[in-house]
């Protein structure tokens, strides 16, 4: 049995894939902050990942057919535009940004790296964007080992271990700092 948010998503996204701009601004609306996010990461760079999440959005109106599934798996399906956006910008780069992009964690999304030192920042960055974006999808955006892999189109098994992975990728690049 449906709820009645889930129904009112349901009837939204089916406005929204009808041609409703309102009720797509609706349903998209949530998930810029979280895009933006993961843009940021995997970009390192503000701006460009404004542009990529303008741009994932973009193409998430013009696809919203092709969305298969309910209003819940909207989440998944755009983060992995936003993904494939970032991929396809690093890949026309002909440049190497070595910095990390100013996030500004609003009050309802703290951002979770704050607290973190530059060296887990570097560590990060070091990393393929490949390895990257099953960390930031994970632990940075908490999205469940399923919504990984469906944002990333693989099965929750391939996902947990290409988490597995980079996360065992990420630690010998961080140091263990003892003190006295």
């Amino acid at each position: 049995m449906m709820s009645a948010v889930m129904e009112q998503r349901q009837a939204a996204m089916d406005r929204a894939s009808g041609g409703d701009a309102q009720s797509f601004s609706l349903l998209i609306e949530p998930l810029l902050d979280p895009a933006y996010r993961l843009a940021a990461v995997m970009l390192s760079d503000r701006s460009a990942a404004e542009d990529a999440v303008q741009e994932a959005s973009i193409k998430a109106w013009r696809k919203l057919g092709q969305l298969r599934g309910d209003a819940g798996s909207l989440r998944a399906w755009f983060l992995s535009i936003v993904a494939n956006e970032c991929r396809m910008a690093r890949r026309q780069r002909w440049w190497s940004v070595l910095r990390m992009a100013d996030v500004d964690p609003t009050a309802d999304s703290a951002d979770r790296f704050s607290g973190q030192s530059p060296d887990m920042k570097a560590a990060l960055l070091r990393l393929s964007p490949d390895d990257r974006l099953p960390l930031v999808l994970h632990f940075y955006l908490d999205l469940s080992i399923d919504e990984v892999a469906r944002t990333l189109r693989v099965s929750p098994a391939a996902a947990k271990s290409r988490v597995y992975r980079a996360a065992h990728r990420l630690r010998p690049e961080l140091s263990v700092e003892e003190v006295i």
